[in-house]
């Protein structure tokens, strides 16, 4: 089932939550609607459920207009933040409820009912608690039943509004790496919502990301990531350094280092921003290129197998941000207070305009 999103705006007062946005999610495709509070994911996906309705613009399934269907006419699945489940029912009764409630003459015998609910169960990996109640499950479990329940009624779309974003770090990887092999068995088109950079980069097929009710980029995990189409989504996907830079004929010059920026051809002593991630920053303990920059080491920070550092530049007020491996880090015989050289490994060089080029 594929959803189209034509042209869509949703105001809330004096507050635009969706700025005319068009979109189309392919069939059996999983989704990630990424940005920050208040950027209108979760309000698209409402509309897109049926829970609001938009001031202009259309939706449509699989060429079916929807836009004025209320939400039981759409076969959408909705799974909320919070679980959502009935705490005086079981497990089993929970996952069961909306087919139970269906018209006499479209409900499943009450066979089909436990044989369907106990398939689903196993999908999910927890058939054994079907006799249970939400409160004697973990978080992570009660997320997972009430993915089944929402599987249950066999939805045309699965929409997910902060799937685990109640849960704790460890269990919110491990729910996400098994939504991933979920879906890869279901191939329901599925929409979820998060402002998690690393979730939506390792579960989806696609990332569409949004920015006070527009949608900024929209492509593969790989193509937001490697070329952001703006500053805002460079800020966004990861740790990044910002850089001012002095642009003429295709080079951009920090300082002694100059770094490519082919798209600038034919430009003079233009100002320009370059983009360097926190782990494209390369860290030397003396100065063996002539494009690197002396700097001093303010703070370290060991974590697991990764150090950051806080170094700042000549002549500058700014912190950069390095990452690099412990191994590495120790090799370098660098610590806090030492001198360092630093130079990018790789850039991303833009206008102040935001006009965009590869660096």
């Amino acid at each position: 089932m594929s959803i189209e999103i034509d042209h869509v705006n949703k105001h809330f007062r004096d507050f635009v939550a969706v700025d005319n946005v068009s979109l189309t999610f392919n069939e059996g495709e999983l989704t990630a609607l990424l940005g920050p509070s208040g950027s209108g994911k979760t309000t698209l996906l409402r509309i897109i459920a049926g829970l609001e309705q938009p001031d202009t613009g259309r939706i449509r399934f699989h060429g079916e207009d929807t836009t004025d269907k209320h939400v039981s006419q759409r076969g959408v699945g909705f799974v909320f933040q919070h679980y959502a489940l009935f705490k005086h029912m079981t497990v089993f009764q929970n996952v069961a409820y909306g087919l139970t409630v269906r018209p006499r003459q479209s409900r499943p015998s009450k066979a089909n009912i436990n044989a369907k609910v106990m398939r689903l169960l196993e999908l999910v990996q927890l058939d054994w608690t079907a006799h249970r109640y939400p409160h004697q499950l973990s978080g992570g479990q009660r997320q997972r039943i009430a993915l089944a329940r929402a599987l249950a009624v066999e939805p045309k779309v699965l929409l997910l509004d902060e799937p685990f974003g109640a849960l704790d770090a460890k269990v919110r990887a491990e729910l996400r790496r098994w939504l991933r092999r979920l879906h890869d068995d279901i191939h329901v088109t599925s929409v979820f919502v998060t402002h998690d950079q690393e979730e939506a980069l390792e579960v989806s097929d696609r990332v569409v990301v949004m920015n006070k009710g527009r949608v900024e980029q929209d492509g593969s995990p790989e193509q937001v990531y490697d070329t952001p189409a703006n500053p805002f989504v460079y800020r966004f996907l990861g740790n990044v350094n910002l850089f001012h830079a002095r642009i003429h004929d295709g080079v951009a010059r920090i300082g002694d280092i100059q770094l490519p920026a082919p798209e600038f051809h034919g430009y003079h002593n233009e100002r320009g921003e370059a983009y360097v991630r926190s782990h494209e920053i390369e860290v030397l303990a003396t100065r063996q290129h002539d494009d690197a920059l002396h700097s001093q080491i303010e703070l370290v920070s060991v974590i697991g197998p990764t150090v950051r550092l806080e170094l700042r530049t000549d002549n500058t007020e700014t912190l950069v941000h390095a990452e690099l491996s412990k191994h590495h880090f120790h090799s370098l015989g660098l610590k806090q207070g030492s001198d360092a050289w630093i130079r990018p490994t790789h850039s991303r060089i833009f206008l102040p305009d935001e006009r965009v080029a590869n660096g």
